[in-house]
């Protein structure tokens, strides 16, 4: 990718499920992308709300960008999208990866989603390939399919310099995501990692969430070169089969995330909720026993 200026990036922390998400924009005035937006989720009360939202939305309407496209890194497990909340005040696409539609057909029978339900990724306005390339502004952005997390992940690189990696990697003291849900793969995920931490060293990498440890606040930016240093799962040296064991006895020690049910159901519908009944009544489903 030919040398371009670095973008401007906005990071919002969403405490609840410790997300980041983003507003990558070339100048005030100009062109942005979303990626990862949160709609928040009273779990216990079933209540939606869209603070988090909103403030990338007055962050937009500030600084006065025009926003082409949504961008999702995954499907997450963790929290609920607010891609289409954003997409119908700002216009513009929601786009993710093709494989989305390998987690659609996995949950659709997990969920026995309703039968107007298809696995085809046409609830998003586009799916994305490894290798594709968009241009938004003065932003170039390249689109990389890592998987492992999920089949599905993917990461964006902005401009050459800024890459945006979903739950590909965490801080280098916090690790790697997990590789345990349906269609998940430990090997595949450190291939991936690997494809990553070949980028320059300098390369900005921000991700999706941070755990921080006692003694640090949430951090969402880090580089390669820190990385390939420091990473306590996967930095330089450690070879795949070593990665691959750490994950899977890692992996099986973890509870299922707590916002898991409801995010997977909304999310593979590019944020939007199930239909609603014939009294206009909403509903998301509990599983007994399937995860």
């Amino acid at each position: 990718m030919a040398e371009h200026r670095a973008p401007l990036v906005k990071a919002f922390l969403e405490p609840d499920s410790e997300t980041f998400s983003y507003v990558v924009y070339d100048r005030p005035g100009g062109q942005a992308v979303v990626i990862d937006p949160v709609l928040d989720f009273d779990y216990a009360a079933g209540r939606t709300g869209t603070e988090s939202a909103q403030r990338l939305l007055d962050f937009v309407r500030e600084q006065r960008l025009t926003v082409p496209w949504i961008l999702e890194t995954h499907a997450h497990a963790d929290h609920l999208s607010a891609a289409f909340f954003l997409r119908d005040r700002l216009g513009g696409k929601i786009g993710i990866g093709e494989q989305i539609t390998a987690v659609q057909a996995i949950f659709r029978d997990v969920f026995e989603l309703e039968p107007e339900f298809l696995p085809d990724g046409s609830q998003f306005d586009r799916l994305f390939a490894d290798g594709d390339r968009v241009e938004v502004g003065e932003l170039h952005i390249e689109v990389l399919h890592t998987p492992g997390h999920t089949p599905a992940d993917l990461s964006y690189v902005i401009n050459g310099q800024a890459a945006f990696v979903g739950d590909t990697l965490f801080m280098p003291d916090v690790g790697t995501a997990r590789c345990d849900f349906p269609g998940g793969s430990a090997s595949r995920l450190y291939r991936s990692i690997r494809t990553l931490l070949a980028l320059p060293e300098s390369t900005d990498i921000h991700v999706c969430h941070d755990y921080p440890t006692a003694d640090r606040k949430h951090r969402h930016g880090t580089t390669v070169a820190e990385q390939r240093q420091h990473n306590i799962h996967v930095r330089d040296g450690i070879d795949e089969a070593s990665f691959v064991r750490m994950r899977q006895e890692r992996d099986a020690t973890l509870a299922m995330p707590r916002l898991i049910l409801p995010a997977i159901q909304v999310n593979i519908r590019a944020g939007q909720m199930p239909p609603a009944d014939e009294q206009g009544k909403v509903f998301l489903k509990v599983p007994i026993n399937r995860l």
